[in-house]
């Protein structure tokens, strides 16, 4: 509940924010740290209802011991230029407070857009349709996750999405980094805080220090410029891919990992992010996946199974979106997957979400995998 007041708190602020004034942003506290957003005055888009019948209703139905507190005041959006080190945000879509490390610069192909013949991305063999898609650089954000939020958030979006290959000879071996994501530039609400630590994360003090001269007042220190560094191959996100089919996007990001030796012979791993966001009004759920994995060695493997990640997620107006990580791995450098999701509308039909097809690359370079979660 937390997390659909927060998003329809968040889309009456989005619908109506003025770029050219702030205002503050009034959060609900309890002991488990849940945020929920509204603006005073205006009405909720979700919900039909006039801010003060939103007020009321939101005070009046939280449990015995809940109080407003200010979180921060927004700040204008960025329509040109990227976000900066240690800007504070809120996610449009998931509702989290978060802070920005660093950016990222991607190639985002979007089959939803009708390329010119030429810079486009050619369609792996096998994949569904025949059509070229044109690659457009787009802004990303490596950023950290309030651990405040991460309970609201965990049936919407994996906070352990983050992984990495272990340090040892166990080649199916991953570890995660909670609280760590990647959000896309259109996906940032800035604000900013007069608190020193309005983050909550265990890296939040070994990667920013607070310096009231600068803006955003935080900048990173020599250790995440280091963990930046050392684990740039495996933090890397360069391309994106995204499709929709009946109003469902899906956006999918591959991060190489890692190559590991195994019973003679060598096991490449990339780990996959998928987001689904239910585009239209009508409530569906996912019901099945249906993957096609090619591999350079020649094989072709078909992936079918109920739901993704154990989970069979309803995409509604007010919870439009669901996003998680999975894993791949091949007996070979490179790579191509690509397949459908099987959707369900509530009078039991069902139709098949097209999942954009999308390269598995090995990193040319012969830097080894990391060696642990170390600064």
């Amino acid at each position: 509940m937390a997390a659909c007041a927060l998003r329809r708190g968040l889309l009456s602020t989005v619908s109506n924010y003025n770029r050219k004034h702030a205002h503050r942003i009034l959060s609900v506290a309890d002991s488990s740290g849940g945020l929920e957003v509204y603006k005073p005055r205006l009405q909720c888009r979700a919900c039909g209802l006039p801010s003060g019948l939103q007020q009321r209703r939101f005070m009046s139905s939280r449990p015995e011991g809940k109080i407003l507190e200010t979180v921060g005041v927004f700040e204008a959006l960025k329509q040109h230029g990227k976000y900066e080190t240690g800007q504070l945000f809120l996610h449009s879509v998931f509702g989290y407070r978060g802070i920005v490390l660093f950016p990222w610069h991607a190639r985002l192909y979007d089959r939803d857009i009708t390329p010119p013949m030429s810079d486009s991305k050619p369609e792996p063999p096998g994949a569904h349709g025949s059509k070229e898609v044109k690659g457009k650089t787009h802004t990303y954000y490596q950023v950290l996750i309030d651990t405040r939020d991460c309970p609201h958030i965990s049936q919407r979006s994996q906070t352990e999405a983050v992984t990495f290959l272990a340090n040892h000879d166990d080649s199916r071996a991953l570890y995660a980094i909670p609280g760590l994501d990647y959000v896309s530039h259109e996906d940032i609400l800035p604000y900013n805080s007069t608190e020193q630590v309005p983050i909550q994360h265990e890296l939040f003090e070994r990667f920013l220090l607070h310096n009231p001269a600068k803006s955003p007042p935080f900048t990173a220190r020599d250790t995440l410029k280091a963990w930046q560094e050392k684990n740039h191959p495996w933090l890397e996100l360069s391309d994106v891919h995204r499709e929709t089919t009946e109003n469902i996007r899906v956006t999918v990001i591959p991060f190489y990992m890692g190559m590991r030796e195994a019973q003679n012979s060598h096991v490449y791993w990339w780990r996959y992010c998928i987001r689904l966001e239910n585009m239209g009004n009508e409530v569906v759920q996912l019901r099945e996946r249906h993957w096609r994995i090619f591999s350079l060695s020649g094989t072709l493997e078909t992936v079918r199974g109920r739901g993704v990640v154990g989970r069979e997620p309803v995409l509604s107006k007010e919870q439009p979106a669901f996003q998680y990580s999975s894993h791949v791995s091949l007996q070979a450098p490179s790579g191509h997957m690509w397949g459908t999701f099987r959707i369900e509308r509530t009078d039991g039909s069902h139709f098949d979400v097209r999942i954009p097809p999308f390269s598995l690359e090995s990193n040319k370079d012969d830097k080894a995998p990391p060696a642990g979660y170390t600064f």
